[in-house]
């Protein structure tokens, strides 16, 4: 069967990454196209030969690419030129940067701070502009009161530290807590014309298991995220989760 569209996942690492991209690309699941974004060319790769492997009729092809403009920029044009795309519409595009940076406020200099923000938040703009236009393209700008379609999913993947923030976090409070706030004018702006915008607070650990401590509730599995990432992109107009909070079981809050 061949795939329903197309999903970009920009943050495909061993874990999260991982499990979004196989719950998303396979076919008993979301059959989509998964393009997937990273910064490390070699893990990228590895990870992607892993997922075709586990499931040899999903269709996976990896995109080296910091979250710089003109990166970004670039991996696009090639995922729409890409032979395994042709003919497949974006329907999700999902923006999950691992962003950490922990030091002590006064040793922070001017260049490490907004560094931080221009990789992370900057990013987040570069990308969700990226999937927009695509969206739009493959879908056209028709907005819902019209009779336009649903144009797409757009994810940011964030933690408790866009909602507050402990001692010595100043830069990676910042950066998670700027782009919940993308997120939701994005929301505000584009839901009326048809593509529906979500930001995740993921409170708690991920990994890409199934394991004694995601059954026991004390950390949270990298699929059952790609399940939920399937259940929003599933949802129609008559009703869009904007913001959720994931965690285990365990996990205090």
């Amino acid at each position: 069967m061949p795939p329903s569209g197309l999903a970009i996942l920009l943050g495909a690492g061993p874990n999260t990454g991982a499990g979004i991209a196989r719950i998303l690309s396979h076919p008993s699941h979301g059959n989509l196209a998964v393009a997937l974004l990273a910064r490390r060319p070699e893990p990228l790769h590895a990870l992607c030969t892993s997922l075709r492997q586990s499931s040899p009729d999903a269709v996976l092809e990896a995109f080296p690419t910091d979250t710089s403009p003109d990166a970004l920029k670039k991996a696009f044009a090639e995922i729409k030129q890409h032979a395994s795309f042709q003919g497949l519409k974006l329907r999700v595009a999902v923006y999950s940067v691992k962003h950490s940076s922990r030091k002590p406020f006064m040793e922070v200099g001017y260049d490490e701070f907004t560094e931080s923000l221009e990789t992370y938040v900057g990013g987040a703009f570069t990308f969700a502009q990226e999937s927009l236009t695509r969206f739009f393209g493959d879908h056209g700008e028709t907005p819902l009161s019209e009779g336009g379609e649903k144009k797409g999913t757009l994810i940011f993947t964030g933690t408790l530290g866009a909602l507050r923030c402990s001692a010595q976090y100043a830069a990676y409070g910042a950066g998670r807590a700027s782009v919940r706030q993308l997120a939701q004018t994005l929301a505000r702006e584009m839901s009326e014309k048809g593509v529906h915008v979500v930001h995740t607070i993921a409170n708690g650990a991920i990994e890409d298991e199934e394991g004694p401590d995601q059954k026991s509730g004390r950390k949270m599995s990298a699929e059952a995220v790609g399940e939920t990432y399937l259940w929003l992109h599933r949802q129609q107009p008559c009703l869009w989760t904007h913001e959720l909070d994931m965690r285990p079981a365990c996990e205090k809050f």
